[in-house]
């Protein structure tokens, strides 16, 4: 497995990963995962940063970076739209930066992930949703053992046109 660290997102990191977001944006945006022109401005993501962090010690999500051996940020892996009681659940969302694609980072910050959502955020059930032209992505939710759900017709509306999700699951407990 590649030789990575997931850490809990905090204000101070907003620099270094505002960083990773700018330098990555036109990769993004290629492959569908891009945001408004808002979000790159540097006032407005502090204030973002802020608030996730806010909502990270609610414990409505979770805001992970993905860190190499030296300590750069390569990507994200987060678990959020948190819903507990009878479900305990989260989704799964992960982005690895252009030039660490390919490299199986993805997977094993996923697998560090879900340790974390068992073992220290007790959830039960991960979610998680892919473009059906994203088979990178499919393949890193196989490997973490995940199982298909399903596909949702016209589910994401992004780039002014509808797309379709295919859909996962991966019940921890």
């Amino acid at each position: 497995m590649p030789d990575i660290i997931i850490k809990l997102l905090e204000e101070s990191d907003s620099q270094e990963l505002f960083n990773f977001e700018v330098e990555n944006r036109d990769f993004f945006k290629r492959i569908g995962l891009s945001r408004g022109d808002s979000y790159y401005e540097l006032n407005n993501f502090n204030k973002i940063i802020k608030e996730l962090v806010e909502e990270q010690e609610k414990g409505l999500l979770y805001m992970y970076l993905i860190k190499d051996h030296t300590g750069n940020v390569i990507g994200r892996v987060n678990l959020v739209s948190i819903v507990r009681g009878s479900f305990n659940k989260a989704e799964l969302g992960y982005r690895i930066g252009e030039e660490h694609q390919g490299k199986g980072y993805a997977t094993n910050a996923v697998k560090l992930v879900l340790d974390e959502a068992v073992n220290n955020h007790k959830l039960h059930r991960i979610e998680a949703g892919t473009s059906p032209d994203n088979i990178g992505s499919q393949i890193v939710l196989i490997k973490n053992g995940f199982q298909f759900t399903g596909r949702n017709n016209k589910y994401i509306y992004q780039n002014e046109k509808w797309h379709d999700s295919i859909n996962f699951e991966k019940v921890l407990n």
